[in-house]
């Protein structure tokens, strides 16, 4: 963090001051390590290697992957912990590495200037975000992997550099490349296809948790962005918890299409 300082533009300074800026003491700013960042990182590997022993990692994938239908009564138990585990299953090396890497990048930043729980509270909700997401576009589809968790954070980041007055141009064209991206390939994919929808969903790349997570982080980034008294923090637990509420509300709105 220290290296970090150092090396910070005049213009991510000047981002800092204005985060800072309160005639009252802050509730989410904070210092030192990025310990939740480095814990979700660790848990998600363990995962993973796990995914690689034989029979038992199909086990676990099985079991913690999100299908939406598990959240049926009428179709069977309900499982509603996949909402949250889809993101410790990854597909592959490559679809795991990008994740963590991403959220490395995002986290070893945003972290220190949210505190660790409210980063971790961004994260779940992020991940609860991409699942509902899923529920309510893509009902039949299984999904595993941190990607809604990942965009939630890109939205939050977004958000909150807006908020401050920091440069977000390059955020936003990550955003939008990474979101655009599935689109892009089922585009040329069609061409040879001739079947759009098709091929956009044999990308293998859910864009549904991709908006829910986008959409979840950017409400929390505004959240975090409009409460960072010490005084507020009632009122951003209080607005924390109604997202959470609302989010669960939403799974009750597809459960007529799988019938």
């Amino acid at each position: 963090m220290a290296q970090q300082r150092a090396a910070e533009t005049p213009a991510q300074k000047k981002a800092q001051r204005r985060w800072g800026r309160r005639s009252a003491p802050l509730a989410v700013v904070s210092s030192g390590r990025p310990i939740a960042t480095l814990t979700i990182i660790a848990v998600t590997g363990i995962f993973y290697v796990i995914g690689l022993i034989p029979v038992v990692g199909t086990m676990v994938g099985n079991a913690l992957a999100f299908y939406p239908p598990f959240l049926v009564p009428q179709l069977g138990p309900i499982e509603p912990w996949r909402l949250f585990t889809a993101a410790l299953v990854h597909s592959g090396f490559f679809h795991i590495g990008l994740n963590m890497l991403a959220l490395w990048f995002i986290g070893r930043n945003l972290e220190p200037l949210l505190g660790k729980w409210r980063f971790v509270a961004l994260y779940l909700l992020g991940t609860l975000g991409g699942s509902v997401a899923v529920a309510l576009l893509a009902p039949t589809t299984i999904v595993v992997g941190a990607s809604g968790a990942i965009f939630a954070l890109f939205g939050a980041l977004l958000v909150i550099g807006r908020h401050i007055g920091a440069d977000i141009r390059t955020i936003a064209v990550l955003i939008a490349i990474n979101f655009a991206w599935p689109f892009v390939v089922a585009i040329f994919t069609s061409l040879r296809t001739g079947d759009y929808f098709a091929a956009l969903n044999d990308v293998g790349v859910s864009w549904q948790a991709h908006l829910g997570g986008l959409v979840v982080g950017a409400i929390v980034g505004l959240i975090y962005a409009s409460t960072r008294a010490i005084r507020q923090r009632p009122l951003q637990i209080g607005l924390l918890i109604a997202v959470g509420v609302a989010l669960v509300a939403l799974l009750a709105v597809p459960a007529i299409v799988y019938y």
